[in-house]
């Protein structure tokens, strides 16, 4: 079996390989007298199928073709492969950039951006078209992963490093966290929650001792970097994971995403997703059984509630209840509203009763 580092050259090699080709397939074109085009799998809405069986979003067949022969379609052609030769040459380096480096390095192009929503798009069509993603590119995120607490040791660029020795803030996410083998671990659980606020009250609570968990801060939307954390730890360790939102349609599209992928992310689902994690956060039923402080449901949060209701990844009797009966409360909670009952209620009531009920 091989290790991280032999895996990153893997990657590496099969990144350098599909970037060539895609320049060689056009100097092919060019050689035959053909016009040279470049197929784009569809990343539209009505290409974008959830898969029961994987319990997330791929990307279904179809396909669009980009030709020099459209005058519309030579601009965007033009960005592709010129952001394709630059990732080339960082992957080829060992080098990575942010978005937002990249964007502004295509200044000095021939054929530069409006904006970074354009080259972000352009980013994400290379991403598809190769069939691997932006990270294996040397694109990264401006920011970095999400926090981690608690006793596992990795092993990243040769240094071991365990998060319990990292200071209450924990161990940082890389966005290379592909690259960082998972040595060792003295836990039995993973307890990912929506706010780094939740998060310092957990380990100053000692909640990675009381759970033998590891703590983890999403800080709102989980980054790439913490749903490919997420995703190893349950499958290569075999840790359960337990996601704990707010109690709110936003708080539980953040916990959904983490399980069954995004459908703008169709494309790296399979790298993304962890199907086998659960929701543990502030439910509805929550709300009234532990009678919490609440706010209003506002339009737009009763229109979120509709919309997931009808979202294939909340087709679970669980989910189905807990919507309804939010909309007819017409109540939306946060974790911080357990604080009526004083700063421990959580880890010393809420959270074992809820994992004893799981």
């Amino acid at each position: 079996m091989m290790n991280r580092k032999e895996l990153a050259l893997n990657r590496k090699e099969l990144a350098v390989n599909k970037l060539q080709s895609l320049g060689e397939k056009i100097i092919e074109d060019v050689n035959l007298m053909n016009v040279p085009a470049i197929k784009v799998p569809s990343r539209g809405t009505s290409n974008i199928v959830y898969d029961d069986l994987k319990r997330y979003y791929v990307l279904g067949d179809r396909y669009g073709q980009r030709s020099l022969g459209n005058v519309k379609q030579i601009k965007k052609i033009g960005q592709m492969v010129y952001m394709a030769n630059f990732c080339k040459s960082l992957v080829e380096t060992g080098k990575t950039a942010t978005l937002r480096e990249m964007y502004y390095v295509s200044e000095g192009w021939d054929i530069d951006f409006g904006d970074q929503q354009e080259s972000n798009i352009v980013g994400e069509d290379l991403e598809v078209t190769l069939g691997i993603s932006r990270e294996d590119l040397g694109l990264m995120p401006e920011e970095d992963g999400a926090s981690v607490y608690g006793d596992i040791t990795l092993k990243d660029d040769d240094v071991e490093i365990n998060a319990l020795r990292m200071g209450k803030s924990g161990y940082t996410i890389s966005p290379t966290i592909d690259e960082v083998e998972l040595v060792d671990h003295n836990v039995q659980r993973v307890i990912a929650v929506e706010t780094m606020g939740m998060f310092h009250r957990m380990v100053q609570e000692n909640a990675y001792k009381k759970f033998e968990t590891l703590i983890v801060g999403l800080k709102g939307q989980a980054a790439r970097a913490t749903r490919r954390f997420l995703k190893r730890v349950n499958e290569e360790l075999g840790l359960p994971v337990y996601i704990c939102n707010d109690g709110d349609p936003w708080g539980f599209h953040i916990a959904m995403v983490i399980i069954s992928g995004s459908a703008k992310l169709a494309h790296v689902n399979h790298e993304l997703a962890t199907p086998n994690a659960k929701f543990l956060g502030v439910t509805a039923s929550d709300i009234i059984n532990y009678d919490l402080p609440t706010d209003p449901l506002k339009d737009i949060d009763v229109l979120r509630l509709k919309e997931l209701y009808k979202d294939p990844r909340y087709r679970d009797d669980f989910w189905k209840v807990e919507i309804k009966k939010m909309l007819k409360i017409g109540k939306k909670a946060e974790q911080q509203s357990f604080s009526k009952y004083g700063l421990e209620y959580v880890v010393d009531t809420y959270l074992p009763e809820k994992l004893d009920a799981m």
